[in-house]
């Protein structure tokens, strides 16, 4: 929708008891739009009736974290929801939360590693796969990035990391909430302080390594390999433990990306990084695979 349809503004208006009004869309013009209701700012994100089950999982992701989490890691407050029930479409609305998610043009340690502890906060939600929040195995899944390499052709460099991944995929037993698609952009900042954490349409349940190996691989193409070890100490900082398999999840979170790099640098520069170009991001993205690839065949 290029803007919130009339049903839709109904629903919301509904949902709080005042009328609602648009002010502006937070995404190329698009959904999530930002909502005046009276005297306060809300967000309402909308999806098509054939992506509802995105809308639920995005729900209940939120509700278990605000639940078990939320003391010690912010998620916006959930405020009305619809499954496609009362309108066309899978609605979302929270309360706006401060800040920005503007990536640093320069790597910030304080922030990356306040990164790696909001992961091993989301990892440690225990619960229980159900079709709201599926197993996952890997980062942004409803994506084939694996028909993507077949379709566009890949890189030996990517074809290694395929076999590499596919012949040793570690045994974790270790199983809770994951975020999906967790990397700078879907966080919010406050005069430095980590004011929420966003989308959570691609959670579900499965190993911690998925959202270390997003956030690290985020921070190698973001700010250059190096930058990926302030994740780390955040993470083992807060989980109280070393993190196991660290390699493997690495190069899961480098395959987790389209083999020219696709539409993410656009992504980057919607958050500030118009640097970070095509080609950029691919040689970075290859230094931190090409370093991950070393650790798994040292491992072997």
């Amino acid at each position: 929708m290029a803007s919130p349809d009339a049903e839709v503004l109904d629903w919301a208006s509904a949902i709080l008891d005042t009328k609602v009004t648009v002010l502006r869309g937070l995404r190329n013009g698009g959904s999530p739009w930002l909502l005046r209701a009276g005297d306060r700012r809300v967000v309402l994100r909308a999806a098509r009736a054939e992506l509802v089950a995105e809308t639920a999982t995005e729900v209940a992701a939120m509700t278990y974290a605000a639940r078990v989490a939320g003391a010690t890691l912010p998620v916006a407050e959930l405020l009305g929801y619809d499954l496609a029930e009362r309108t066309r479409y899978g609605l979302v609305l929270i309360t706006r939360a401060p800040g920005t998610s503007a990536i640093p043009p320069e790597p910030d340690p304080e922030r990356l590693r306040a990164l790696g502890a909001a992961a091993a906060r989301i990892s440690s939600v225990e619960l229980t796969p159900a079709p709201a929040l599926p197993v996952r195995s890997r980062p942004i899944e409803a994506e084939d990035f694996a028909a993507m390499r077949r379709e566009q052709g890949a890189s030996d460099l990517l074809r290694s990391a395929e076999a590499a991944v596919a012949a040793s995929r570690p045994d974790d037993g270790r199983l809770g909430l994951v975020h999906g698609d967790l990397w700078h952009g879907n966080t919010l900042w406050d005069d430095g302080r980590l004011a929420a954490v966003l989308d959570w349409d691609c959670a579900g349940v499965g190993p911690a390594g998925i959202d270390l190996g997003s956030l690290r691989c985020d921070a190698a193409w973001c700010h250059g390999v190096e930058a990926a070890g302030h994740i780390l100490f955040g993470w083992e900082a807060e989980a109280g433990r070393p993190a196991t398999d660290v390699p493997y999840w690495d190069a899961v979170a480098a395959l987790a990306s389209p083999p020219d790099m696709g539409w993410f640098p656009v992504s980057m520069a919607l958050q500030g990084r118009p640097d970070l170009t095509r080609e950029v991001m691919l040689e970075r993205r290859d230094a931190f695979l090409d370093a991950a690839l070393g650790q798994l065949g040292a491992a072997d």
